[in-house]
Formats: C-alpha cells, structure tokens, sequence
C-alpha cells in the first residue's frame, strides 16, 4: 500500500494548505524526506500553496508545483484562458514522477473534488488513478455536513480511502459547529479532527497548529 497522501477538500478556501503544510512538516521532523506536490496552481501569482508550504516547513525541498496558471479559475479553464496546452496525461504523469522522487508524496487538490483539470479530468480522477488515500479538509460550521458527506462518498465509491475528516477553523461558536464533528463521523464512518482559527502571518504557525491538534494516524494510517 502507498506510503503517499492526497489532502482534498470538500472547496476551495477551505484550509487544504493548511493542513499539508502541517502533514508534511510532521513527517519530516521525523527525519522523513516528506515533499508536498501541488499538480497545478491557478491564480499565481499571488497565490502559491506550494510557497506557504516550503515557507512554513522553513526549507524548498518541503514542496514543489508541477505547473502554475496565472487566471484564478479550475485548471483546465485557466489553461484554455491563457492559451495554454495542458493535458491530464501530463499532470498525472508529473505526479507520479514527484512521487517517485521523495519518501512521502503528500498531494495538495486544486479546489474540490469535481474541479475540472484537463481533458474532462477532474480532481478525483487525479486522486484515484494515483491511488492514494485522502484526508478530507472541511470547513466546520453550517452546511458542511451536506459537503463532506458527498466529498467522502465520491471518494469512496472511486475506491479512495479516507483517512479522516479535518474540520477546518473550528471554534464551537454555535450549535452546529459543536454538533458537527458527531454528525459527521455518524454520517461517514471516518475519524474527524478539528484544527482551530490560526494567524497564518507567521507560516510554521500552521505546523504548530496540525501537531496540537491532528492526530498522528492521518499520515500513518494508526488509530
């Protein structure tokens, strides 16, 4: 079984870096050559996961983007936007090939699960024909039950192992944020976490927050 993981989210926005950013660093304080690959960045700049990711695990070698598109839209509409040739072969196959090149591949999706990435390809293609289990990164308030439920039975019924469900910026402000991780593990069957509001001004606050609070069988797979 792979050693490697894909962190998905049930949106955008959602705290995907976030948590890689944390897995990633949890390994490699193990002294594990643990890399966080993002296939494909839109909206660059300003945005750069694969930055925050290196800038939080304080070296280069923590991440690497395979490809980036200036326009902030999916992919596969970003490279028809700017004129440029992007194909689902090539991305899977530049994965693989980051994969191949570290201990622990640790793949950061683009946006949700159904995001179109390139020849009627979409993040969830990307992620099963990888063949990697996934921890889900939700956010944790009203609604999320609807979207994390959906996100893990897509993933499910491709195959997909979910490691666990991470509700993002969780504060227990209202009855659904408290209620929330309950439902969802009733819902879904899976282990569910919460990672509290942090001050992303200092990037590694990010690492200190996944080694408080995630449990360590997200990336080991122990419970």
């Amino acid at each position: 079984m792979t050693r490697d993981l894909a962190v998905v989210g049930t949106d955008t926005g959602v705290g995907k870096t976030v948590v890689t950013a944390g897995l990633v660093a949890t390994l490699r304080a193990d002294s594990v050559d643990a890399r966080a690959i993002k296939p494909c960045q839109t909206g660059y700049p300003p945005d750069d996961d694969a930055r925050f990711v290196a800038d939080a695990c304080g070296t280069d070698e923590a991440a690497t983007c395979l490809r980036r598109l200036e326009p902030p839209l999916a992919p596969e509409v970003a490279a028809r936007e700017a004129g440029t040739d992007l194909s689902y072969e090539s991305i899977l196959g530049d994965c693989r090939a980051a994969l191949s090149e570290t201990d622990r591949g640790v793949v950061e999706g683009i946006g949700g699960l159904r995001v179109p990435l390139a020849d009627g390809r979409e993040v969830i293609d990307l992620v099963a024909d990888l063949g990697l289990p996934a921890v889900v990164v939700a956010r944790s308030g009203l609604g999320t039950l609807n979207h994390t439920a959906l996100t893990v039975e897509a993933l499910r019924r491709r195959d997909v192992p979910v490691r666990g469900v991470v509700l993002n910026e969780y504060e227990g402000a209202s009855v659904a944020e408290r209620t929330n991780p309950d439902v969802i593990r009733e819902m879904t069957d899976c282990q569910v976490a919460t990672l509290p509001p942090v001050d992303l001004s200092d990037p590694s606050a990010a690492v200190d927050a996944v080694a408080e609070h995630l449990p360590r069988s997200l990336v080991d797979d122990t419970a």
